[in-house]
Parts: structure tokens; C-alpha cells; sequence
């Protein structure tokens, strides 16, 4: 009876272990774990170059002086002597008006001084005639105080006389319309033969200055220390204007660069802005009167300053960061926002040299493997695009 529980305990165990054999030589070999996939990104190189400040606004391009040529005295147009466009400089003769019936007065007021100045010379002879005899009781003394009468009388006639010739003379000057700044030519309203008066507000033409020429803008109040400050400042602000560019200036033309020359004696409280001018060089007259345009004013220069583009710096909760290559791994690296600008921001945290992501950081945390793409890191410029 023990011998056959023996021989059902050995049976069981046998079949124990050749189900255990069977199930160790069908399981699956485990599966080892595959490297982690390397994460493409672009990458710049940081480096460290003084990087100027701006603020930008819109303003308009004002002329320093522009006259309307207006005669200042009544008469028929003669002549025009410039064309609508021409530059003048100041003095040039434009026009001239017909002068022949003040010629004639300046004729006659001549004539009369010199009648005037006869008369007063032969009065003065008398009187000296008359003051000797006044001596030895020759002649009254009534008489010689009439004869002294008539000289004073003479010589205020001979005044007078002078007075008309010079009233004729400046009369004379204005028949002869000059420009009074140097300038461009704008459109004329009249033409020869026509009889001008002095009450005509439309004036002849307009004679305006281009070169230099000022841009007029409005920044708001907040920038009023700042402005206090460039004005003060013996290096004069520099200024650039754009046309075709947004406030940013991330676009457009640059027409000319120039220097902040005034800031308005007062805030516009319906705006909350204060006015500004400048004043720029304008030989190459691409600065017209009236074209708005985008101003550019540097605030400061950062020496030395880290600037990457925008797309570098992550936001966290509260907080800027940055992705930096160290290897095939990424590190994120805590960084201060030192200034946002057009197209670049300053940043403290990093050191020149630093290959920082700029493309690819959704994907990316602290240690993950990167791969960069094939173009070389790039160097992000000094200063923001214009």
C-alpha cells in the first residue's frame, strides 16, 4: 500500500516538472528596451555684443520752414521767373510785378527833394546874411526869426521828401518777389498778366524747405523721463525713419537718420501722449513733407548684452527658461528677461558660447536626448532687425 502512494507521489512530481520544463521552453524571451529616440531641434550660438534700445511710434515729416509767396503789393504779375519744382535759395528772384507807376512816384518824390534842398540852401544863406545884420540892428529881429522859420520849415519838407523817395524805394523792392528760404517750388495758382493784390490769400506759390526737414510723433506720457532724459543728454539721440514699417520697425525702408530736438511743452490729456520732433539731414530728399512714417529712438545701449531671438525663452509658471545643448542632452536653465524688443530679446542666466534651442521645444524636458539639424548653429545678430 506505501509502495503505491509512493509510486502516485513520484508520478505527480514528474508531471510537475516536465509541465514546468514545457512552460520555461514555449514562454517568450523578455524584450529589451530600445534606446530613446533623439529629438530634433535647431539650435543657436549666444554671443555677447553691445545691443542698442529703441522705441518706436508713427509721426509725419515736417517741413522747417514753408512760405506762401504772397505779394506785398498791388499790381500785374510780369514775370514769372522759376518753374513749379525748381530749388531756390533764399534771395533768388521768383517774380516780378509791374513797377512803372511806383518808378514815376520815386521820379517825383527825387524831384522834390532836390526843389526842397535848393530852396533850404538859398534859405540858409539868408539867415546867415540875416544874423549879421541882426548885429548892427540892420533888420528887425522878426525878421530874422521868420527867416529862421523858414529853414526849419525847409528842412522838414526835405524830410519829408526823403521819407517818399525811401517809402517809394521799398515799394520798388517789392516789385521784385524774392524767396525768402531756400527751398523746392510748389505748384503756382496764378499766372502772367494776372493783376495781384495783397488781400489774395492763395499767394503765388509755396516755397518749402526740404533739406533738413524735422518728423513730428507722439509717444505715450510714460516715455516723458526718458525723452527728458535724451534731450538733456549732450550725445544727441539718434532717430531713424521708416516708411512701410510697423511700429516694431520689423519692416520698410529706412529714409534717413537724424536726432531728437524737442519734446512738447505739455501732455495731451485726451491721448495721453506727448509730442516730439526731430530733425534729419535730407540730401537725398526721401523725405517729403506730409509722408507718415515710423520712427525709431534709441533709449540705450546695452554693453555686452545676450540676445536671442524670441523663440529661445520659454515661459513656466513663474518663470523664463532656456533649453541648453550640453552633448546630445538638453538642460533647462532658469533665465532673467532683462528686455524685450523688436525681434530679439536681452537675457541674463547664460554666457556667450551657449547653444541654446530655438526650434523643437514642445517636445523637449531636462535630459532629453537631442539631435541637431544639419545647419550650423546660428549667431543671433547684435541688433534687431530694422
Amino acid at each position: 500500500m506505501r509502495i503505491q502512494k509512493n509510486k502516485a507521489l513520484l508520478a505527480t512530481l514528474l508531471i510537475v516538472l516536465a509541465g514546468a520544463g514545457l512552460w520555461y521552453a514555449l514562454k517568450p524571451a523578455p524584450t529589451k528596451l530600445a534606446p530613446p529616440t533623439a529629438i530634433p531641434v535647431r539650435v543657436i550660438a549666444v554671443s555677447a555684443k553691445d545691443v542698442p534700445r529703441y522705441t518706436s511710434g508713427i509721426g509725419s515729416v515736417l517741413s522747417l520752414h514753408s512760405v506762401v509767396v504772397r505779394p506785398q503789393i498791388d499790381g500785374i504779375l510780369t514775370k514769372i521767373l522759376v518753374k513749379e519744382g525748381q530749388l531756390v535759395k533764399a534771395g533768388d528772384l521768383l517774380a516780378t510785378i509791374d513797377d512803372r507807376s511806383i518808378r514815376a512816384s520815386l521820379d517825383q518824390a527825387r524831384a522834390q527833394l532836390g526843389e526842397s534842398q535848393a530852396q533850404l540852401q538859398v534859405a540858409l544863406v539868408n539867415l546867415k546874411r540875416y544874423k549879421l545884420l541882426t548885429v548892427d540892428d540892420g533888420i528887425s529881429k522878426q525878421t530874422y526869426d521868420q527867416q529862421q522859420a523858414l529853414v526849419n520849415q525847409l528842412k522838414a519838407t526835405a524830410q519829408g521828401n526823403q521819407a517818399s523817395i525811401d517809402a517809394a524805394q521799398v515799394q520798388l523792392s517789392y516789385t521784385q518777389i524774392r524767396s525768402p528760404v531756400t527751398g523746392r517750388v510748389g505748384i503756382r495758382t496764378v499766372d502772367e498778366g494776372n493783376f495781384l493784390r495783397m488781400t489774395d490769400t492763395a499767394g503765388l506759390f509755396t516755397v518749402t524747405q526740404i533739406d533738413p526737414i524735422a518728423v513730428e510723433f507722439s509717444l505715450p506720457q510714460q516715455m516723458l523721463p526718458t525723452l527728458q532724459g535724451l534731450i538733456n543728454d549732450p550725445q544727441r539721440a539718434p532717430v531713424k525713419a521708416y516708411i512701410g514699417a510697423d511700429t516694431d520697425g520689423e519692416t520698410g525702408n529706412l529714409l534717413g537718420e537724424g536726432h531728437l530736438t524737442l519734446i512738447d511743452n505739455q501732455i495731451n490729456a485726451n491721448t495721453g501722449t506727448i509730442r516730439a520732433k526731430a530733425e534729419f539731414d535730407n540730401a537725398s530728399q526721401k523725405l517729403w513733407p506730409g509722408l507718415l512714417v515710423t520712427v525709431k529712438i534709441q533709449t540705450a545701449l546695452d554693453k555686452d548684452a545676450l540676445v536671442v531671438p524670441p523663440t529661445v525663452v520659454q515661459r513656466g509658471l513663474d518663470q523664463h527658461f532656456v533649453y541648453r545643448v550640453n552633448g546630445d542632452k538638453v538642460e533647462a536653465v532658469q533665465v532673467q528677461m532683462v528686455y524685450q524688443g523688436s525681434g530679439q530679446d536681452i537675457i541674463k542666466g547664460v554666457k556667450a558660447g551657449d547653444v541654446l534651442v530655438t526650434d523643437g521645444q514642445s517636445r523637449l524636458k531636462p535630459g532629453s536626448t537631442v539631435q541637431v539639424m544639419s545647419e550650423p548653429p546660428q549667431v543671433v545678430q547684435a541688433e534687431p532687425k530694422p
